[in-house]
C-alpha cells in the first residue's frame, strides 16, 4: 500500500504519541523551522518534520525525518538530511534519536551512528529509552535476596519457604506500582499498604480474571511468629527497593531480576508439597530456542509453577519485539501468555511474578489440569491460534498425574503443535506412557546433565501434536556439561559465563542432528529414553591370572580365605609358624 507523505505524518503521530506537555515540546509539522524550536543554525529556513525536545537538555531528544512510501529511505541524500539535522539538536542535547519512516520501513539513529533497520515504528518511550540501557549485577541480586530470605525466616519468623517468597513478591509488586513504602513505618504499616495497593493493582485485572484476588488472600495469610525490629524492617524495605530498581531497569530481557530471584529462594527447597521441581532459569532459556520460540508465539505452561517459562518466553519475546516500551510487548503480555497452576499458594506466587514484570492480564488460571475443565480451557485459549508452542516441566511423580497432565495437553492442543517436557529419563516407559505415539511423534529426546536435577536424572521430551510415531525414529543426544558451578551457600550459577556458548553449541548440534558423538537415533518400538552407552569392556593378564588361580583352588579344593591367612602369617612371622 502506497502512502503519502500527510498520511505517513498521520500514521506517525498516532504512534509515536507525541504531544505537548509540561516540560516537553513535541509535535509533527512541515513549517516549524529549528530557529523558531531555539536553535540556532546557519540554514534559517532548516525544518525538521517532527521533534521531541524536553526542557532538560539531559535528557534524549528525538528528531524525525518523513517521506512518502514511494521514496527510498535508504538514499544517501534522505540520511543526509536527518544527520545534519540531528547535528543540530546536538548543539543542546547530548543524546539524540533521529527516525527516518516512510510508513513501511523505518531506520533509526543513536546520534549519528546507525541503531537499527526495522519494519514497525515504535511508540515514542521505546526510543526514549534507547540510550539507558544498563547491566544487571547478577551477584548483587543473589546476595540481597539471601539476606531478604534470611531476614524473613529469622527476625520475622515466617518458617514457610512460599510464604516468604510470596511476601517479598507482593511487596515488589507494590513497590513497582508506586506504593509509599518508606524506612522507619512499623509492621503494621508496611503490611497494609502493601496489601491495600496489590488490591489496587488487580481491580482491572480482575476483571478479565477473577482468580488473581487469591493474590490478596495469600498474602493476608502469611503469619508472622514475630514482627521483627525496626532495624529488620527498615532492611527489609530497602532490599525489595534495591531488587525492584534492578527489575525495573532498562536492560530487562530473558536474564531477569526474578529469574536470579526465584533461583535463589528455590535453591532452600527442590520441591513443593505438589511435586513441582523449579526450573532452572538456564534451562528456560535452552527450551525457548529449541522449539523455535519467537515474538509471534502463542506459549502455554500448563503446570507452571511461579511462571518460570512463561516469564522467560514474555522476556524473550519481548526482547524480539524491540523492548517493553513497543506496542507489540503490550499484546505479548496480554494474549500471548497461557498458564494453568493447581497449588493455591504457588498460583499466587505466578500471579504475582507476572505483576512484577509489568503484566497483570496474562491469561493464567487455578486448576487442576488432569480435568475436562482444564482440557477445554486449553482447547478454547489455543485451538484457533497459529504457532502454538508448549514449555512445560510437570511434577513427576504417579500420585500427581504427571501420565494425565502431559496426555491432556498432547490431546488438546492444535495438531502440528511443538511441546517440550522435561520428565524423568524413563518415564514414558515405566509408565506406560507408549500410547501417547498413536497420537503425536516423539521427536526428540535431548538428555539434561546430571545435575541440573540432582535428585533426579531427566531429559526434555519434544512432540509434535496431530501426528502418529509409526516407525519414525527419535533423534536422543546427551548434553552431559552445562558449565554451571556449585558456589558455596548459592547453589549452581554460570559463574565463568559458559553456559551461553554451550546453548549455542547444543541448538545448533540438535537442529542440524549431527555433530556430537552422543548422538543416538532411537526405534520407538525398543526405546523412548537415551541409551548410556554400556562401558567397554576390558580384559588384563593380571585378570585373567586371578581367575585360572581361582579355578585351580577351585578343582584342587583348597580354601581360598586359610590360604590368605596363612601366607600373611609367613610373610611376617616366617615359614615355621604355618
Amino acid at each position: 500500500m502506497d502512502y503519502t507523505e500527510d498520511e505517513v505524518r498521520n500514521i506517525a503521530l498516532n504512534t509515536l504519541g507525541f504531544k505537548n506537555e509540561e516540560g516537553i515540546k513535541a509535535d509533527l509539522g512541515q513549517l516549524t523551522t529549528f530557529k523558531s524550536l531555539g536553535f540556532s543554525c546557519k540554514n534559517d529556513n532548516h525544518k525538521p518534520d517532527g521533534w521531541y525536545l524536553p526542557e532538560k537538555k539531559t535528557d534524549v531528544a528525538i528528531i524525525i525525518e518523513l517521506k512518502s512510501s514511494k521514496k527510498n529511505i535508504k538514499d544517501a541524500k534522505w540520511i543526509k538530511e536527518l544527520l545534519e539535522n540531528i547535528k543540530v539538536a546536538q548543539t543542546k542535547y547530548k543524546n539524540v534519536v533521529g527516525i527516518l519512516y516512510n510508513g513501511i520501513d523505518v531506520s533509526v539513529y543513536k546520534n549519528l551512528q546507525l541503531y537499527e533497520d526495522s519494519d514497525t515504528l515504535q511508540n515514542k518511550e521505546y526510543y526514549l529509552s534507547l540510550f539507558n540501557h544498563s547491566t544487571i549485577d547478577k551477584q548483587h541480586i543473589y546476595t540481597v535476596t539471601k539476606r531478604i530470605n534470611d531476614s524473613l525466616h529469622i527476625n520475622f519468623g515466617i518458617k514457610n519457604l512460599y510464604h516468604r517468597m510470596i511476601f517479598t513478591a507482593c511487596a515488589l509488586v507494590a513497590v513497582k506500582e508506586g506504593a509509599l513504602v518508606s524506612v522507619g513505618m512499623d509492621y503494621n504499616d508496611m503490611h497494609n499498604i502493601i496489601l491495600n495497593q496489590i488490591n489496587k493493582s488487580l481491580k482491572l485485572s480482575r476483571q478479565q480474571n477473577s482468580k488473581l484476588s487469591l493474590l490478596a488472600e495469600v498474602y493476608s495469610e502469611i503469619k508472622m511468629n514475630n514482627y521483627g525490629n525496626q532495624k529488620a524492617i527498615n532492611e527489609f524495605i530497602e532490599d525489595v527497593k534495591d531488587i525492584s530498581r534492578s527489575v525495573n531497569s532498562d536492560n530487562w530481557n530473558g536474564e531477569d531480576v526474578m529469574g536470579i530471584f526465584f533461583n535463589e529462594f528455590n535453591r532452600y527447597k527442590k520441591k513443593s508439597d505438589s511435586g513441582q521441581v523449579f526450573t532452572p532459569d538456564h534451562i528456560t532459556s535452552f527450551m525457548y530456542r529449541l522449539i523455535d520460540v519467537d515474538k509471534d508465539c502463542y506459549v502455554l505452561d500448563a503446570a507452571c509453577g511461579s511462571g518460570g517459562f512463561l516469564v522467560k518466553a514474555m522476556c524473550n519475546m519481548i526482547k524480539e519485539a524491540g523492548g517493553i516500551n513497543t506496542n507489540k510487548a503490550t499484546i505479548i503480555k496480554q494474549q500471548q501468555l497461557f498458564g494453568i497452576e493447581f497449588d493455591r499458594e504457588i498460583y499466587a506466587l505466578a500471579c504475582a511474578n507476572m505483576l512484577i514484570h509489568k503484566d497483570g492480564k496474562t491469561n493464567i488460571e487455578q486448576m487442576d489440569t488432569r480435568t475436562n475443565e482444564a482440557c477445554k480451557w486449553i482447547k478454547e485459549k489455543t485451538q484457533a491460534k497459529d504457532k502454538v508452542k508448549v514449555l512445560m516441566n510437570p511434577p513427576f511423580e504417579r500420585k500427581y498425574g504427571c501420565k494425565k497432565i502431559v496426555a491432556n495437553v498432547l490431546d488438546n492442543v492444535p495438531p502440528g503443535t511443538k511441546c517440550a517436557f522435561i520428565l524423568p529419563d524413563r518415564k514414558l516407559e515405566k509408565d506406560n506412557m507408549k500410547g501417547l505415539l498413536n497420537h503425536h511423534c516423539l521427536e526428540k529426546i535431548i538428555k539434561l546433565p546430571e545435575k541440573v536435577f540432582e535428585t533426579m536424572p531427566t531429559s526434555i521430551f519434544i512432540f509434535e501434536t496431530g501426528k502418529k510415531q509409526n516407525n519414525t525414529e527419535i533423534f536422543a543426544c546427551y548434553i552431559e556439561d552445562d558449565g554451571l558451578e556449585t558456589v558455596k551457600n548459592q547453589g549452581r550459577q554460570d559463574i565463568k559465563d559458559r553456559w551461553q556458548e554451550i546453548e549455542d553449541k547444543w541448538i545448533d548440534i540438535i537442529h542440524k542432528q549431527t555433530g556430537d558423538k552422543s548422538i543416538q537415533w532411537l526405534k520407538p518400538q525398543e526405546h523412548l529414553s537415551y541409551q548410556m552407552p554400556i562401558p567397554e569392556i576390558k580384559l588384563y593378564e593380571e585378570d585373567f591370572m586371578k581367575t585360572a588361580l581361582d579355578y585351580v583352588m577351585f578343582k584342587e579344593n583348597i580354601n581360598k580365605d586359610k590360604l590368605k591367612d596363612n601366607l600373611l602369617t609367613a610373610i611376617l612371622y616366617g615359614k615355621d609358624n604355618i
